[in-house]
C-alpha cells in the first residue's frame, strides 16, 4: 500500500556515502549471496516443518514407527496383519491423493512454485514508453524515447545478463532487492511513509470496554500465530486454482524492524509469549501465557484492565520515547545503541514481543454528532497518532482505543498489506462472532487473580538522550500534522452492481479514479496501482501504471459536452480492457517497474551510468492507488450483519503534491475510500479530492442503463452540496443496527 512513497525515496538513498560503499561489491558476489540467503530460508523452512511436526510428521513419531520396524522384523511378525498386499495395490491411488492433498497446508505449495520471469528488456522498454506518453509533452516524449534506444543499443543487453543469472540462482530476481532497496536502506522515517492502518468495523462495536477488546483481539491474534506455527492456515488459491506464495506469513509475529546508520535489517524471533503494551506514557511486559498455554480471554482483559487501573506516572521522558522509531532511521539507529547499554532489558521486552499493544486513553471511530470528522480523526489516529504512541519498528501495533474501538498500525517491509489484511479479518471474525463477550460487555469466561501483575519496563534513560527524544517527538509531530486523512464511504453501488455492468470492479475504480483526479487538478499523472505477483515464489508486488492512453481518451470524452452517452460508454470499456490486460500482466510478472528497478540495482553495482534509468527511477507518482482485498467472506455473514465488514485502511501520499488512495469492496454494496494527502500542499485537498470520486463514480455508474437511478436518487437527496455526501451515514442496516454502542452512528 504504502510501497509507492518507498519506491520513489529509494533512489536518492543509493547516493549516500554509505550506500555507495555497500554498492562497491562485484555483482556477482551480490547474485551469490542472494542465491545463499534463498537456499538457507528453504532449508530453514523445511527444518522448522520437520521439527513442528508438519512435513511430514514429528521426530517423536519417526523414532516409536522406526523401533516398531524394527521390533517387528526381529520377532519376524507381519505388522501389516496381512494388509500388505492390498497396500500394493491401492499405493498409486493414495501417493495421488497426498500429493494433490484435500487439505493443503500453508506451505504446502511452496516447493512447486514458479520462479518470477525476467521480462523481455526490448518489451519493458516499449511497454515503459506507452505508459509515460499520457502525461509528457511531444517533446519531453521524444527525448525520453532516444534515451531508451541508446540504454537498449548500449547496456540493456548486459544488464539483462545478470539478472538472468540472478533468476537462475536466487528464488526470485527482484524481491529481495526490493526489501533491501525501497524498505531497509530507506532513511525516511517510516510514520507516514512506510507504515498503512486498517480499521475496525466502521458501524459497529462489540463492547464499548476497552480492555475487554483488548483481550479478545489480542487472544485472536495469538490464535491466529498457533494457526500459523502449525500451518493451519490454508493457502491462498487464486480463483480456486493458482496457489499463491505463503512466504510473506512467516515474519506477521515476533518481528522488529531494528534501525542501522546505512540499512535497517528485520530480526524475526521463533517465538514470543508476550506483548509489550503502551498506556498513558508507560511501557508494560505482559505475559499471553501460562504454563505454555494460552491465557483465555477474560485472564487477558483482567491483565489489560491492571495496566489501566494502575496509577503509576510515567518517567520523565519515557511518555514520549516512542517519537524515536517515528525518527528518521540513521538517528535512531545512533540513538538505540546507548539506549541498548542502559535499557537493555526494556528494549529487549519490547522489541521481542509477539507485537505491539496501545492502550489509547481517547475514544475513536464513528459518531453522531459529526460523522465525517470523526472517520477522518479515526484515519489519522491509526496512520500516526501523536507520534509517540506506537512503536513503528514493530510489525505490527495493535490499537485499542478507549470506547472498544480497534485499530491496527503495520510496518510495511517485511510484508504486503493482503498478509496483514487476512490476519485482521480473522481477528476481526474470531473475536465478534467466535469468542463473543457476554451480555455486561466482558469478555466470556472467568478471570485468574492467580496471575502476577504486568511487569512495568524501566528505562534508564541517559541525559544525552532527552535532547534526540524531544527532538524526534518535534520532527514526528510535524510530520503528523501535516497528513490530511478523509474517509469517503460510498453507498449508491458497489461490486454487485458493477459485476452487473459485467465489468472488473477494480478496472471500473481505476477509471473513474482517473476521471476524478483529472477534476481535481486540472491534468494527468503516473497513477501507481498495486498489483501482487505472488503466483511465483517469494513475489511481493508490481506496479500497474493505470493513466492509459484509453483512460485519457475516456476522461477527455466525458469532460467534452458534445460527446454521448454511448460513445463516453465505448470509450470506458476499451479503457477497461486496458486496465485488466496490464493487470493480468503485472500479475504474470511481465510488468514493467519491478523489471526497470532490478536493472538500475544492477547498474549501480556495475558502475555504469544509464541517464534512461536515472530518469525512469526519478519519477514523482502523484496518485498511488491500492485496493484492500476482502479475503475471507466465509467468515462474515454480509446478507444478514452487512455492517460487520472491516472497512479497510490507507496510507500516506507518495508525493508531497499528491495523492494516497486506496479502496475496499464492503460486501456487495458498499465501497470505502481512504484518502490522504499533504496539507503544505497548496495542489491537493483530500476532502476536495473526495468529491470528485462521489462524482465520477456516479457519472459513470450514469453511462449504463442500469446506473442512471443512483444520479436521480443522489440528487433527490438533496446532498449534493453536502461535505461528506451520499447518505451513507444515514443507510438504515437492520438488526445489526442494535448492536451499536453509544460512540456509534
Amino acid at each position: 500500500m504504502a510501497e509507492a512513497h518507498q519506491a520513489v525515496g529509494f533512489r536518492p538513498s543509493l547516493t549516500s556515502d554509505g550506500a555507495e560503499v555497500e554498492l562497491s561489491a562485484p555483482v556477482l558476489q551480490e547474485i551469490y549471496l542472494s542465491g545463499l540467503r534463498s537456499w538457507k530460508r528453504h532449508l530453514s523452512r523445511f527444518w522448522n516443518d520437520f521439527l513442528t511436526g508438519v512435513s511430514p510428521a514429528s521426530p517423536l513419531s519417526w523414532l516409536f514407527l522406526f523401533s516398531a520396524i524394527q521390533l517387528a522384523w526381529f520377532l519376524q511378525l507381519d505388522p501389516s496383519l496381512g494388509l500388505m498386499e492390498k497396500i500394493k495395490e491401492l499405493l498409486p491411488d493414495a501417493l495421488v491423493r497426498i500429493f494433490s492433498g484435500r487439505h493443503p497446508m500453508l506451505f504446502s505449495y511452496q516447493r512447486s512454485l514458479p520462479r518470477q520471469p525476467v521480462p523481455s528488456v526490448q518489451d519493458t522498454v516499449r511497454k515503459y514508453l506507452e505508459s509515460v506518453r499520457p502525461v509528457l509533452s511531444d517533446e519531453d516524449f521524444d527525448w525520453t524515447a532516444v534515451l531508451a534506444q541508446e540504454f537498449l543499443r548500449l547496456q540493456a543487453s548486459l544488464l539483462q545478463w545478470y539478472l538472468r543469472l540472478k533468476s537462475w540462482w536466487a528464488s526470485n530476481y527482484v524481491s529481495d532487492w526490493w526489501e533491501e532497496f525501497v524498505y531497509l536502506r530507506s532513511r525516511n522515517p517510516l510514520m507516514v511513509n512506510s507504515n498503512y492502518y486498517m480499521m475496525d468495523f466502521l458501524y459497529v462495536t462489540p463492547t464499548p470496554l476497552q480492555a475487554a477488546r483488548a483481550g479478545n483481539a489480542v487472544h485472536a491474534l495469538l490464535l491466529y500465530r498457533h494457526r500459523l506455527n502449525r500451518q493451519e492456515i490454508p493457502p491462498t488459491l487464486l480463483m480456486g486454482m493458482r496457489p499463491l506464495c505463503s512466504a510473506q506469513y512467516e515474519k506477521i509475529f515476533n518481528t522488529t524492524r531494528i534501525p542501522g546508520v546505512q540499512k535497517d535489517y528485520i530480526r524475526h524471533l521463533h517465538d514470543s509469549q508476550h506483548v509489550a503494551v503502551f498506556h498513558r506514557g508507560r511501557f508494560f511486559r505482559m505475559g499471553t501465557h501460562s504454563r505454555n498455554s494460552l491465557l483465555s480471554p477474560r485472564a487477558l482483559e483482567q491483565q489489560f484492565q491492571r495496566i489501566l487501573d494502575d496509577p503509576s506516572p510515567a518517567c520523565p521522558h519515557e511518555e514520549h520515547l516512542a517519537a524515536l522509531t517515528a525518527a528518521p532511521r540513521g538517528t535512531w539507529a545512533q540513538v538505540r545503541t546507548s539506549l541498548k547499554t542502559q535499557a537493555a532489558e526494556a528494549l529487549e521486552a519490547v522489541e521481542g514481543a509477539a507485537f505491539f499493544v496501545s492502550l489509547d486513553a481517547e475514544p475513536a471511530g464513528l459518531t453522531r454528532e459529526d460523522p465525517a470528522a470523526s472517520l477522518d480523526a479515526y484515519a489519522h489516529a491509526l496512520l500516526a497518532g501523536r507520534g509517540h504512541d506506537r512503536w513503528f519498528d514493530k510489525s505490527f501495533t495493535l490499537i485499542v482505543f478507549s470506547n472498544g474501538k480497534l485499530g491496527l498500525s503495520v510496518e510495511h517491509s517485511w510484508a504486503d498489506c493482503p498478509i496483514s489484511g487476512h490476519m485482521w479479518e480473522f481477528t476481526l471474525a474470531t473475536e465478534c462472532f467466535q469468542l463473543g463477550y457476554s451480555t455486561d460487555g466482558h469478555c466470556k469466561g472467568h478471570p485468574d487473580p492467580t496471575l502476577p501483575q504486568p511487569q512495568r519496563l524501566q528505562w534508564d534513560l541517559p541525559d544525552q538522550i532527552h535532547s534526540s527524544i524531544s527532538l524526534a517527538l518535534r520532527g514526528a509531530k510535524i510530520l503528523s500534522e501535516n497528513v490530511d486523512c478523509h474517509v469517503v464511504p460510498f453507498s449508491l453501488f458497489g461490486k454487485s452492481f458493477i459485476r452487473r455492468c459485467h465489468l472488473s470492479s477494480d478496472s471500473f475504480i481505476q477509471i473513474a479514479l482517473q476521471l476524478a483526479h483529472f477534476r481535481d487538478r486540472g491534468q494527468f499523472c503516473l497513477t501507481y496501482e498495486s498489483a501482487m505477483t505472488r503466483l511465483f515464489l517469494e513475489g511481493r508486488t508490481e506496479t500497474v501504471r493505470s493513466c492509459t492512453r484509453e483512460a485519457c481518451n475516456f476522461v477527455r470524452a466525458m469532460e467534452d459536452k458534445e460527446k454521448t452517452d454511448p460513445q463516453c460508454l465505448a470509450l470506458f470499456r476499451v479503457a477497461a480492457d486496458k486496465h485488466q490486460a496490464l493487470l493480468k500482466a503485472a500479475m504474470s510478472g511481465q510488468g514493467v517497474d519491478r523489471h526497470l528497478f532490478a536493472l538500475y540495482i544492477v547498474s549501480r553495482f556495475l558502475h555504469l551510468q544509464s541517464p534512461f534509468l536515472t530518469q525512469v527511477h526519478s519519477e514523482q507518482w502523484q496518485l498511488s492507488t491500492s485496493q484492500i482485498p476482502v479475503q475471507q467472506m466465509h467468515l462474515f455473514d454480509v446478507h444478514n450483519y452487512p455492517d460487520y465488514v472491516s472497512s479497510g485502511g490507507g496510507f500516506g501520499p507518495a508525493d508531497d503534491h499528491g495523492y494516497g488512495v486506496s479502496y475496499i469492496f464492503m460486501g456487495d454494496g458498499m465501497i470505502t475510500f481512504h484518502i490522504s494527502s499533504k496539507k503544505s500542499s497548496t495542489k491537493t485537498d483530500s476532502h476536495r479530492l473526495g468529491q470528485h470520486i462521489e462524482d465520477a463514480l456516479l457519472d459513470v455508474a450514469s453511462l449504463f442503463q442500469a446506473g442512471q437511478h443512483f444520479k436521480r436518487r443522489f440528487r433527490g437527496s438533496g446532498k449534493e452540496n453536502s461535505r461528506h455526501r451520499c447518505g451513507f451515514l444515514s443507510r438504515q442496516t437492520g438488526a445489526s443496527k442494535a448492536s451499536m454502542t453509544s460512540t456509534d452512528f
